[in-house]
């Protein structure tokens, strides 16, 4: 007997399985790690390109960022911060069925610099760490650059886990590739 999986099962049941590897990722992010090295930037992009739904896509890594700040503590660039992660899910959004590992590891690294660039600027702009001046916002990146390696390292590792995770489960279920056909005896 041949039975085909409908589209709305097989986009069901891979939306389940990003969203459960989105919460156990973020879960991560309220256990203790270095500075800046969490699973959010991946998060966003894994969301951004494996979310067929885009408003599932913004609002998911939004709510898992706020559900962690209710345990880590909200601070005044938390806009910022926000709104930076939506860029890396848009960023994830031309990742759509075009995941290779090239693509994605680019991805990655625009997140990380996106954020780092988009936060330090903040850093300088609203906290009054620096001078309000050319230089003062050099010394500003400069002090974060150990904070862009933790960055690029947590989303480096973390994206590898989401997509590699992702891509296994789509090569040994079947229900789980896109136009899934389930064949049984």
């Amino acid at each position: 007997m041949n039975h085909e999986l409908s589209q709305k099962e097989n986009l069901f049941y891979r939306t389940l399985l990003a969203l459960v590897l989105i919460v156990l990722a973020a879960a991560l992010r309220i256990a203790p790690h270095p500075w800046n090295f969490t699973p959010i930037g991946a998060i966003a992009l894994f969301s951004g390109a494996v979310l067929r739904d885009r408003r599932l896509a913004f609002l998911f890594p939004l709510l898992a960022l706020f559900i962690g700040d209710i345990f880590i503590g909200f601070h005044k660039l938390i806009p910022i911060v926000y709104a930076s992660f939506l860029i890396n899910v848009a960023i994830g959004l031309w990742l759509r069925d075009r995941r290779t590992v090239v693509r994605i590891s680019s991805a990655t690294l625009l997140g990380a610099i996106q954020f780092f660039l988009a936060t330090n600027f903040a850093v300088w702009q609203f906290l009054g760490s620096f001078p309000h001046t050319a230089a003062g916002l050099l010394a500003c990146y400069v002090a974060g650059i150990p904070f862009f390696w933790n960055t690029l390292s947590g989303d480096a590792l973390y994206a590898t886990l989401l997509f590699g995770s992702f891509a296994l489960a789509e090569r040994f279920v079947p229900a789980l590739r896109p136009s899934a056909r389930i064949t049984s005896s």
